[in-house]
Protein backbone atom coordinates (compact mmCIF):
# COMPACT_ATOMS: atom_id res chain seq x y z
CA UNK A 1 0.00 0.00 0.00
CA UNK A 2 2.81 2.32 0.92
CA UNK A 3 4.55 1.47 -2.33
CA UNK A 4 1.42 2.35 -4.33
CA UNK A 5 1.17 5.70 -2.58
CA UNK A 6 4.83 6.38 -3.22
CA UNK A 7 4.42 5.44 -6.88
CA UNK A 8 1.43 7.75 -7.24
CA UNK A 9 3.34 10.56 -5.54
CA UNK A 10 6.28 10.16 -7.94
CA UNK A 11 3.93 10.14 -10.96
CA UNK A 12 2.21 13.32 -9.77
CA UNK A 13 5.57 15.06 -9.29
CA UNK A 14 6.70 14.01 -12.78
CA UNK A 15 3.47 15.17 -14.42
CA UNK A 16 3.63 18.50 -12.59
CA UNK A 17 7.26 19.05 -13.61
CA UNK A 18 6.62 18.12 -17.26
CA UNK A 19 3.57 20.39 -17.39
CA UNK A 20 5.58 23.29 -15.98
CA UNK A 21 8.32 22.71 -18.55
CA UNK A 22 5.77 22.56 -21.38
CA UNK A 23 4.08 25.77 -20.24
CA UNK A 24 7.42 27.50 -19.90
CA UNK A 25 8.42 26.28 -23.35
CA UNK A 26 5.22 27.60 -24.90
CA UNK A 27 5.74 30.94 -23.20
CA UNK A 28 9.27 31.17 -24.52
CA UNK A 29 8.12 30.30 -28.04
CA UNK A 30 5.43 32.98 -27.93
CA UNK A 31 7.77 35.61 -26.50
CA UNK A 32 10.50 34.77 -29.00
CA UNK A 33 8.29 34.38 -32.06
CA UNK A 34 9.42 36.48 -35.00
CA UNK A 35 6.90 39.01 -36.24
CA UNK A 36 6.17 38.72 -39.99
CA UNK A 37 6.72 41.90 -41.99
CA UNK A 38 6.51 42.22 -45.77
CA UNK A 39 8.21 45.06 -47.67
CA UNK A 40 8.28 45.85 -51.39
CA UNK A 41 11.31 47.18 -53.27
CA UNK A 42 12.79 47.46 -56.74
CA UNK A 43 16.40 47.22 -57.95
CA UNK A 44 17.54 50.68 -56.76
CA UNK A 45 20.93 50.45 -55.05
CA UNK A 46 19.80 52.33 -51.95
CA UNK A 47 17.14 49.74 -51.14
CA UNK A 48 19.48 46.78 -51.51
CA UNK A 49 21.00 47.44 -48.09
CA UNK A 50 17.93 45.52 -46.85
CA UNK A 51 19.34 42.41 -48.58
CA UNK A 52 22.40 42.61 -46.36
CA UNK A 53 20.25 43.16 -43.26
CA UNK A 54 18.31 40.00 -44.04
CA UNK A 55 21.33 37.86 -44.95
CA UNK A 56 23.26 39.00 -41.87
CA UNK A 57 20.35 38.18 -39.56
CA UNK A 58 19.80 41.78 -38.43
CA UNK A 59 16.03 41.64 -38.88
CA UNK A 60 15.86 38.43 -36.85
CA UNK A 61 17.95 40.09 -34.14
CA UNK A 62 15.22 42.71 -33.86
CA UNK A 63 12.45 40.09 -33.76
CA UNK A 64 11.27 40.39 -37.35
CA UNK A 65 10.67 37.80 -40.06
CA UNK A 66 11.04 40.10 -43.08
CA UNK A 67 9.99 39.12 -46.59
CA UNK A 68 11.34 41.37 -49.33
CA UNK A 69 9.04 41.48 -52.36
CA UNK A 70 10.59 42.55 -55.66
CA UNK A 71 8.76 44.85 -58.09
CA UNK A 72 9.69 46.22 -61.50
CA UNK A 73 7.18 49.06 -61.33
CA UNK A 74 7.19 51.39 -58.35
CA UNK A 75 3.49 52.21 -58.67
CA UNK A 76 2.73 48.49 -58.34
CA UNK A 77 4.92 48.48 -55.25
CA UNK A 78 3.22 51.34 -53.39
CA UNK A 79 -0.24 50.15 -54.53
CA UNK A 80 0.46 46.77 -52.90
CA UNK A 81 1.13 48.55 -49.63
CA UNK A 82 -1.94 50.77 -49.86
CA UNK A 83 -4.17 47.79 -50.72
CA UNK A 84 -2.91 45.69 -47.82
CA UNK A 85 -0.79 43.08 -49.62
CA UNK A 86 2.32 44.16 -47.71
CA UNK A 87 3.18 46.37 -44.76
CA UNK A 88 5.51 48.89 -46.40
CA UNK A 89 7.36 49.95 -49.54
CA UNK A 90 10.84 51.21 -50.24
CA UNK A 91 9.77 53.93 -52.65
CA UNK A 92 10.70 57.42 -53.91
CA UNK A 93 8.70 60.33 -52.50
CA UNK A 94 7.22 61.39 -55.90
CA UNK A 95 5.90 57.86 -56.49
CA UNK A 96 4.08 57.96 -53.15
CA UNK A 97 2.51 61.25 -54.19
CA UNK A 98 1.03 59.69 -57.32
CA UNK A 99 -0.44 56.48 -55.93
CA UNK A 100 -4.16 55.90 -56.55
CA UNK A 101 -6.61 57.53 -54.18
CA UNK A 102 -7.83 55.18 -51.45
CA UNK A 103 -9.61 55.27 -48.11
CA UNK A 104 -6.29 55.13 -46.30
CA UNK A 105 -3.52 57.71 -46.55
CA UNK A 106 0.14 57.06 -47.43
CA UNK A 107 2.63 57.83 -44.68
CA UNK A 108 6.38 58.29 -45.10
CA UNK A 109 8.09 57.04 -41.94
CA UNK A 110 11.80 56.89 -42.81
CA UNK A 111 14.30 58.26 -45.32
CA UNK A 112 16.43 55.60 -46.98
CA UNK A 113 18.72 57.77 -49.11
CA UNK A 114 18.95 61.02 -51.03
CA UNK A 115 20.36 61.06 -54.54
CA UNK A 116 23.62 63.00 -54.73
CA UNK A 117 25.02 62.13 -58.12
CA UNK A 118 23.40 58.79 -58.93
CA UNK A 119 20.80 60.44 -61.20
CA UNK A 120 21.19 62.97 -63.97
CA UNK A 121 21.17 63.80 -67.66
CA UNK A 122 23.49 62.29 -70.29
CA UNK A 123 23.72 64.36 -73.46
CA UNK A 124 24.96 64.12 -77.03
CA UNK A 125 28.30 65.79 -78.00
CA UNK A 126 26.63 69.02 -79.21
CA UNK A 127 25.02 69.67 -75.81
CA UNK A 128 27.29 71.13 -73.13
CA UNK A 129 24.81 72.36 -70.53
CA UNK A 130 21.19 72.09 -69.42
CA UNK A 131 20.48 75.48 -70.99
CA UNK A 132 21.47 74.00 -74.38
CA UNK A 133 18.45 71.69 -74.13
CA UNK A 134 15.98 74.47 -74.92
CA UNK A 135 13.80 73.33 -77.80
CA UNK A 136 15.44 69.89 -77.83
CA UNK A 137 14.10 66.36 -77.29
CA UNK A 138 14.91 64.94 -73.87
CA UNK A 139 13.81 61.56 -72.52
CA UNK A 140 12.07 61.22 -69.14
CA UNK A 141 9.43 58.68 -68.24
CA UNK A 142 6.38 60.61 -67.05
CA UNK A 143 5.16 59.91 -63.51
CA UNK A 144 8.52 58.48 -62.44
CA UNK A 145 11.63 59.79 -60.71
CA UNK A 146 13.26 60.61 -64.07
CA UNK A 147 10.57 63.22 -64.75
CA UNK A 148 11.28 64.85 -61.38
CA UNK A 149 15.02 64.81 -62.09
CA UNK A 150 14.46 66.64 -65.37
CA UNK A 151 12.13 69.19 -63.78
CA UNK A 152 14.64 69.78 -60.98
CA UNK A 153 17.44 70.32 -63.51
CA UNK A 154 15.36 72.76 -65.54
CA UNK A 155 14.36 74.75 -62.47
CA UNK A 156 17.98 74.93 -61.28
CA UNK A 157 18.83 76.50 -64.64
CA UNK A 158 15.92 78.98 -64.67
CA UNK A 159 14.08 77.07 -67.38
CA UNK A 160 10.42 76.06 -67.68
CA UNK A 161 9.13 72.51 -68.33
CA UNK A 162 7.80 73.53 -71.73
CA UNK A 163 11.28 74.66 -72.81
CA UNK A 164 12.02 71.03 -73.75
CA UNK A 165 10.13 68.33 -75.62
CA UNK A 166 9.82 65.42 -73.23
CA UNK A 167 10.04 61.98 -74.84
CA UNK A 168 8.13 59.60 -72.57
CA UNK A 169 10.25 56.42 -72.60
CA UNK A 170 11.93 54.13 -70.06
CA UNK A 171 15.71 54.20 -69.47
CA UNK A 172 16.69 51.35 -71.78
CA UNK A 173 14.70 52.80 -74.68
CA UNK A 174 16.15 56.26 -73.97
CA UNK A 175 19.71 54.93 -74.17
CA UNK A 176 19.07 53.44 -77.61
CA UNK A 177 17.43 56.64 -78.83
CA UNK A 178 20.35 58.76 -77.66
CA UNK A 179 22.84 56.43 -79.36
CA UNK A 180 20.84 56.70 -82.61
CA UNK A 181 20.68 60.50 -82.39
CA UNK A 182 16.89 60.52 -82.05
CA UNK A 183 17.05 62.63 -78.88
CA UNK A 184 19.56 65.18 -77.57
CA UNK A 185 19.68 63.97 -74.01
CA UNK A 186 18.43 61.21 -71.71
CA UNK A 187 17.45 61.44 -68.07
CA UNK A 188 19.03 58.36 -66.48
CA UNK A 189 20.46 56.87 -63.32
CA UNK A 190 23.46 54.72 -62.65
CA UNK A 191 24.85 52.48 -63.93
CA UNK A 192 23.50 53.72 -67.28
CA UNK A 193 24.13 57.46 -66.94
CA UNK A 194 27.93 57.71 -67.19
CA UNK A 195 28.32 54.72 -69.51
CA UNK A 196 25.77 56.14 -71.97
CA UNK A 197 27.38 59.56 -72.05
CA UNK A 198 30.72 57.90 -72.80
CA UNK A 199 29.21 55.64 -75.47
CA UNK A 200 27.81 58.59 -77.46
CA UNK A 201 30.93 60.73 -77.05
CA UNK A 202 29.01 63.25 -74.99
CA UNK A 203 28.95 64.00 -71.28
CA UNK A 204 26.75 64.14 -68.21
CA UNK A 205 25.49 67.73 -68.10
CA UNK A 206 23.64 67.51 -64.78
CA UNK A 207 23.47 65.26 -61.74
CA UNK A 208 21.59 65.43 -58.47
CA UNK A 209 24.90 66.35 -56.82
CA UNK A 210 24.42 69.82 -58.34
CA UNK A 211 21.52 70.62 -55.97
CA UNK A 212 20.07 69.64 -52.59
CA UNK A 213 18.01 67.11 -54.46
CA UNK A 214 14.32 66.32 -54.11
CA UNK A 215 15.06 62.78 -55.28
CA UNK A 216 14.43 61.25 -51.86
CA UNK A 217 13.83 57.56 -51.26
CA UNK A 218 11.94 56.46 -48.20
CA UNK A 219 9.93 53.80 -46.43
CA UNK A 220 6.19 54.34 -46.83
CA UNK A 221 3.23 52.61 -45.23
CA UNK A 222 -0.49 53.28 -44.82
CA UNK A 223 -1.93 55.29 -41.96
CA UNK A 224 -3.85 52.47 -40.25
CA UNK A 225 -0.58 50.58 -39.67
CA UNK A 226 0.99 53.43 -37.70
CA UNK A 227 -0.94 52.13 -34.72
CA UNK A 228 -1.72 48.55 -35.70
CA UNK A 229 1.89 47.60 -36.48
CA UNK A 230 3.85 50.36 -34.80
CA UNK A 231 6.11 47.90 -33.00
CA UNK A 232 7.09 46.16 -36.25
CA UNK A 233 7.71 49.48 -38.01
CA UNK A 234 9.92 50.74 -35.19
CA UNK A 235 11.88 47.46 -35.16
CA UNK A 236 12.34 47.69 -38.92
CA UNK A 237 13.74 51.23 -38.63
CA UNK A 238 16.08 50.14 -35.82
CA UNK A 239 17.35 47.36 -38.07
CA UNK A 240 17.88 49.85 -40.87
CA UNK A 241 20.10 51.97 -38.60
CA UNK A 242 22.10 48.82 -37.79
CA UNK A 243 22.55 48.10 -41.51
CA UNK A 244 23.60 51.67 -42.35
CA UNK A 245 26.08 51.59 -39.45
CA UNK A 246 27.56 48.47 -41.07
CA UNK A 247 27.84 50.33 -44.40
CA UNK A 248 29.83 53.02 -42.61
CA UNK A 249 32.11 50.67 -40.64
CA UNK A 250 32.56 47.68 -42.94
CA UNK A 251 31.37 48.67 -46.44
CA UNK A 252 33.27 45.93 -48.26
CA UNK A 253 31.55 43.22 -46.25
CA UNK A 254 28.14 44.78 -46.83
CA UNK A 255 28.67 45.40 -50.54
CA UNK A 256 30.12 41.92 -51.08
CA UNK A 257 27.04 40.34 -49.47
CA UNK A 258 24.66 42.37 -51.61
CA UNK A 259 26.67 41.89 -54.81
CA UNK A 260 26.68 38.11 -54.33
CA UNK A 261 22.90 38.08 -53.91
CA UNK A 262 22.44 40.26 -57.00
CA UNK A 263 24.93 38.32 -59.13
CA UNK A 264 27.27 41.27 -59.71
CA UNK A 265 30.74 42.30 -58.58
CA UNK A 266 31.37 44.07 -55.31
CA UNK A 267 33.05 46.91 -57.20
CA UNK A 268 30.03 47.37 -59.49
CA UNK A 269 27.61 47.64 -56.59
CA UNK A 270 29.92 50.03 -54.71
CA UNK A 271 30.00 52.22 -57.84
CA UNK A 272 26.18 52.25 -58.05
CA UNK A 273 25.84 53.13 -54.37
CA UNK A 274 28.46 55.86 -54.11
CA UNK A 275 26.20 58.60 -55.52
CA UNK A 276 23.82 58.39 -52.57
CA UNK A 277 23.63 60.13 -49.23
CA UNK A 278 22.92 57.37 -46.70
CA UNK A 279 19.70 57.39 -44.71
CA UNK A 280 21.41 57.15 -41.33
CA UNK A 281 20.19 58.52 -38.01
CA UNK A 282 21.60 62.01 -38.68
CA UNK A 283 19.95 62.14 -42.10
CA UNK A 284 16.59 61.10 -40.69
CA UNK A 285 16.78 63.68 -37.93
CA UNK A 286 17.45 66.38 -40.49
CA UNK A 287 14.60 65.18 -42.66
CA UNK A 288 11.98 64.83 -39.94
CA UNK A 289 12.97 67.00 -36.98
CA UNK A 290 14.54 69.67 -39.19
CA UNK A 291 11.52 69.82 -41.50
CA UNK A 292 13.45 69.10 -44.70
CA UNK A 293 11.17 66.23 -45.75
CA UNK A 294 7.99 68.28 -45.38
CA UNK A 295 9.61 71.08 -47.37
CA UNK A 296 10.76 68.62 -50.04
CA UNK A 297 7.26 67.19 -50.27
CA UNK A 298 5.77 70.63 -50.94
CA UNK A 299 8.46 71.53 -53.47
CA UNK A 300 8.10 68.18 -55.26
CA UNK A 301 4.36 68.69 -55.49
CA UNK A 302 4.94 72.16 -56.94
CA UNK A 303 7.34 70.83 -59.56
CA UNK A 304 5.06 67.97 -60.63
CA UNK A 305 2.09 70.31 -60.91
CA UNK A 306 4.17 72.65 -63.08
CA UNK A 307 4.21 70.05 -65.87
CA UNK A 308 0.75 68.51 -66.36
CA UNK A 309 1.96 66.47 -69.34
CA UNK A 310 2.29 63.49 -67.00
CA UNK A 311 -1.51 63.39 -66.70
CA UNK A 312 -1.49 62.15 -63.09
CA UNK A 313 -3.27 63.45 -60.03
CA UNK A 314 -0.78 64.59 -57.40
CA UNK A 315 -1.99 63.72 -53.91
CA UNK A 316 -2.03 66.42 -51.27
CA UNK A 317 -2.73 64.14 -48.30
CA UNK A 318 0.65 62.48 -47.81
CA UNK A 319 1.59 62.27 -44.15
CA UNK A 320 5.16 62.87 -42.99
CA UNK A 321 5.44 61.04 -39.67
CA UNK A 322 8.70 61.31 -37.74
CA UNK A 323 7.45 59.72 -34.52
CA UNK A 324 8.56 56.21 -35.47
CA UNK A 325 12.06 57.37 -36.38
CA UNK A 326 12.20 59.19 -33.05
CA UNK A 327 11.20 56.06 -31.11
CA UNK A 328 13.54 53.87 -33.14
CA UNK A 329 16.46 56.26 -32.67
CA UNK A 330 15.93 56.36 -28.91
CA UNK A 331 15.86 52.55 -28.77
CA UNK A 332 18.80 52.20 -31.13
CA UNK A 333 21.00 54.68 -29.28
CA UNK A 334 20.08 52.95 -26.04
CA UNK A 335 21.35 49.64 -27.45
CA UNK A 336 24.62 51.27 -28.52
CA UNK A 337 25.43 52.77 -25.13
Amino acid sequence: MKLNNLFRFVIIILITALTAIAIKGCSLNQAGALKPFKVGLNSWAGYQIALYAKEAGLFRKHGLDVELVKFLNQQDNIRATMRGSQEASFVPLPEVMQVDTSDDKPVVVMVVDVSAGSDGIAASPDISSVKDLKGKKVSAKFSTVSHLILLEALQANQMKPEDVEVIDVINERAVNMLKKGEISAATLWEPLMQSTAKAVGGKVIYTTADVDSLVIDGLATRSNLITAKQDELVRFIETWFDAIAAVETKPQEVFASIAKQLGMTTEAFAEDYKGLKKGDLAMNRRMFEGGRLQDAYLKTRELLLSDPRHGRDIRNDIKINGELVKKASNNWQGHKT
